[in-house]
């Protein structure tokens, strides 16, 4: 396929640029004007909304059951251009509207339609550091998918999948990510807390911009949420380390299995001129049962690094695959619990059961993750709840379950499940599993003076900054257990506070130089 990218756009480094007066911004769409036609004539969007969706292929559910692989093979390049001409270029973009990093969707995809791979490729990296990982991760059919017009009459154009397509295209052809390259060194220093994905994205945007980066992670290697939250068969991790090496090439620096308060304390991180904390919400949420603490009985956490990961890259305590026997229990509705008992059933379990206290009308995942479960042959027992965990011999064997129906809504807007007296049975497990949210926990602040809510998340102002000077935060450990591409929208919001912040702070100490 034809490529006419010069090497110029196709190098442009992600993220910010600076504008006329020197300033540090943020990219933003550009308009779309000379793409609403295509040599010359007007695009006939009738006529494109006739052409058919190209689907990609998928491993059958025999096949991926009994590996780790990704489940999509995902598109070459034909089939993503002919997708990509399904893309009716709305003046509007509602996509790009419905995307919390504000990607230029229609942008890349007039690029893909003809060919120009890193054109396309270049637009999605102006607004995100990681365009393959939100591309498989990002509840497209609930942001850009969900408000796409073609899909109001059929099946939306995949973005998710080209995104992807496109950001593998670009590392293949580069040999890996994009390396910031700074045109200046300012000598100044900056401390990230966390390499998930908001803690990856201003490590990228600090050193672009000249400064010296720490990244502290408490885990034996990088990526957070990316490595030690999401299993392979979602997305592999050699992604992951390729970003982790284009910045270890760019300069920056990790120092893991270091935890802030505990390793490090918070006076000796007010050495660096700018913090970052980005170390998420990773502290899983309890039922209050009583035999939690019962052998094989595990937090989401736990099961899913020790089920998807080598020991090699794990702390010693969480060594060793997990024991699940041949029937096993999940209690949850989100996307980790999704990600627990697909991963059950390629450890070998017979029987794999999920417990939701609510219909699926309510599940708050994605309807792709429920749907490749069910043809991985898992059990749904919707409006069913845990009450007791029974034990033998130290282990969990089975759980006390009682049914509910769905009284009036409560703050969310979802009906209250109540429990329906006399319904009570018990299902036979040989493990049981936790996936039912993420908590960021009160005791990492410490005498930090860091303000925080009552679930312990960070309070900042819009531009990411906290109740310390010189300490910003962004992604799950401010908004709560959410989204890849709404970490990245945390990162992005914080990072022209922090460069302001910095600047302002060199000129500071260049005067009291001067007058000293």
């Amino acid at each position: 396929m034809s490529d006419e990218t010069s090497d110029r756009k196709s190098s442009a480094a992600p993220g910010l640029f600076r504008s006329a007066s020197g300033q540090p911004q943020q990219r933003r769409p550009k308009a779309r004007k000379q793409q609403l036609t295509r040599a010359g004539q007007p695009i006939d969007r009738r006529q494109r909304l006739r052409i058919p969706p190209h689907h990609v292929t998928k491993q059958t559910p025999h096949d991926r059951v009994h590996n780790w692989d990704e489940v999509y093979y995902g598109y070459t390049a034909g089939p993503a251009m002919f997708e990509a001409q399904r893309c009716i270029q709305c003046p509007a973009a509602p996509c790009t509207q419905a995307c919390p990093i504000d990607n230029d969707i229609p942008g890349a995809l007039a690029f893909l339609e003809l060919g120009k791979l890193a054109d396309a490729a270049a637009i999605f990296r102006q607004t995100s550091e990681m365009p393959e990982l939100c591309g498989r991760l990002c509840p497209q059919e609930a942001l850009c998918e969900g408000s796409c017009v073609v899909g109001k009459n059929a099946k939306p154009v995949a973005i998710g999948k080209l995104e992807a397509f496109l950001g593998d295209w670009d590392r293949e052809r580069r040999g890996g990510f994009p390396i910031p390259k700074p045109e200046i060194e300012t000598g100044q220093r900056v401390a990230i807390v966390g390499s998930g994905p908001a803690g990856l994205a201003v490590a990228e945007q600090m050193r672009a911009a000249g400064h010296g980066v720490t990244v502290f992670e408490a885990w034996p290697s990088a990526g957070g949420v990316l490595r030690y939250g999401i299993p392979n068969f979602k997305t592999a991790k050699d992604i992951v380390d390729e970003k982790t090496d284009a910045l270890v090439s760019a300069g920056v620096e990790f120092r893991f299995e270091t935890r802030v308060g505990v390793d490090l304390n918070w006076d000796e991180l007010a050495q660096w001129d700018a913090v970052f904390l980005a170390h998420g919400a990773s502290l899983g949420k309890r039922l209050g049962l009583d035999g939690e603490r019962l052998a094989r009985v595990y937090s989401a956490t736990e099961f899913l690094v020790r089920a998807n990961l080598g020991d090699e890259i794990l702390p010693a305590a969480l060594r060793g695959t997990p024991d699940v026997g041949r029937q096993v229990v999940v209690v949850g509705g989100g996307d980790t619990s999704m990600d627990c008992v697909r991963s059950a059933v390629r450890l070998g379990a017979e029987k794999v059961t999920l417990l939701y206290r609510r219909t699926e009308n309510e599940m708050m995942g994605r309807e792709e993750e429920r749907r490749h479960a069910r043809e991985e042959g898992v059990l749904f027992e919707y409006l069913t709840t845990p009450v007791g965990l029974i034990s033998k011999n130290g282990a969990v064997v089975g759980v006390e379950c009682v049914r509910m129906s769905l009284g009036e809504p409560d703050d969310s807007g979802r009906r209250r499940p109540q429990p329906m007296p006399g319904s009570e049975f018990v299902i036979d497990c040989d493990a049981f599993i936790v996936a039912v949210g993420y908590d960021v926990g009160r005791d990492v602040y410490g005498d930090s003076g860091i303000d925080v809510n009552d679930w312990g998340e960070v309070l900042v102002d819009e531009h990411g900054r906290t109740s310390r000077p010189s300490v910003f935060a962004g992604g799950d450990n401010v908004i709560g257990a959410d989204l890849v591409v709404t970490a990245l929208r945390g990162a992005h919001d914080a990072v022209p506070a922090m460069l302001a912040y910095l600047e302002e702070l060199r000129i500071e100490q260049a005067l009291s130089m001067a007058a000293g």
